[in-house]
């Protein structure tokens, strides 16, 4: 367990006291007041909607249909290409597929490893507790929620449409002997496999630009958010000072996927990362997109220069 405790310490930055939080998470069966237990889904040992780990909670909801099973018509962006709906939901699983087991050097990569103080600022304003109900959106390494439940968490779900992602999160929770709290689901950010009105929070890092309709997986996001409940999203985005953004555009399209040839195997994986960064919409329009959905308090705020934002909103 000491070798544990030190290698998780260094690779999230936490000192003991952070860790001896969030690790008693295994008998939390009660039902809170409002109804909705999200521990009637704690087996830890598998990933729903999977048959590679068996376990098939009733959870899905028969309007929303998986935009794979039914996609709808026109166009979306793969990068610079357009592509079919369907296509686009392909070819980003392909990807994830691809860098699963690298993720994290990926981040670093495309952050400089500066993605670790985003995500410890992520956190600090989610203001994590053990009442909290978290949905953690594109999280599937699991590295959201291993830092919620670290900062005093005991429930979250997080839900990916990537399986390859899902299992080495769990792996990982495995290595670093976090036994419970946390639930992980095979589904898709357009249509959560989740009841309406569950989650006291919803978390999304480094996804949303990924989907293929962004509309719809924000009016998810507030279709599980309870009244009061808080909507944040990390992202890479539009960078502010023009040197900067000239320099950063430079190290993303000349750089990384060489990089990223020589570590991963895949170079087409990172430039289709860096394209997706500047396909999305930027800190305003995405902020009006936030409130179009039904959000409401929406503001954002720069990191690093604009390199990334963070996006705040509530459901009133």
């Amino acid at each position: 367990m000491g070798k544990i405790r030190r290698h998780f310490d260094a690779q999230f930055g936490l000192a003991d006291d952070d860790l001896d939080q969030g690790l008693a998470h295994e008998d939390r069966g009660n039902s809170p007041a409002d109804g909705f237990n999200f521990w009637q889904f704690r087996h830890f040992n598998t990933v729903a909607v999977s048959d590679k780990f068996g376990y098939v909670p009733d959870m899905s909801r028969e309007k929303n249909q998986s935009i794979e099973d039914n996609p709808p018509s026109g166009k979306a962006s793969f990068g610079f290409r357009n592509v079919t709906r369907r296509e686009k939901t392909r070819l980003v699983r392909d990807v994830f597929d691809t860098v699963a087991n690298r993720y994290d050097v990926m981040n670093d990569l495309m952050s400089g490893g500066v993605h670790r103080l985003w995500k410890a600022e992520l956190i600090r304003r989610l203001r994590p507790d053990g009442d909290m109900a978290l949905i953690d959106v594109g999280g599937g390494t699991g590295d959201i929620a291993f830092r919620f439940l670290k900062r005093g968490g005991e429930n979250v779900v997080v839900c990916d449409i990537n399986t390859e992602m899902l299992s080495v999160g769990r792996d990982r929770a495995l290595d670093h002997a976090i036994l419970g709290g946390a639930v992980w689901v095979c589904g898709d950010a357009e249509a959560l496999p989740l009841p309406d009105g569950c989650a006291d929070a919803y978390v999304s890092a480094f996804c949303l630009r990924n989907v293929t309709t962004l509309t719809n997986a924000l009016s998810e996001a507030r279709r599980v958010l309870k009244p009061g409940g808080h909507f944040l999203c990390l992202e890479f985005s539009s960078v502010a000072a023009p040197v900067l953004s000239k320099l950063y555009d430079a190290y993303s399209f000349n750089v990384l996927p060489i990089i990223g040839q020589a570590v991963t195997g895949n170079k087409d994986a990172y430039r289709y990362l860096a394209e997706s960064i500047r396909r999305f919409p930027g800190q305003r329009d995405f902020a009006e997109m936030i409130k179009d959905a039904g959000l409401d308090n929406v503001r954002y705020d720069n990191l690093s220069g604009g390199i990334a934002a963070i996006h705040s909103a509530w459901r009133i």
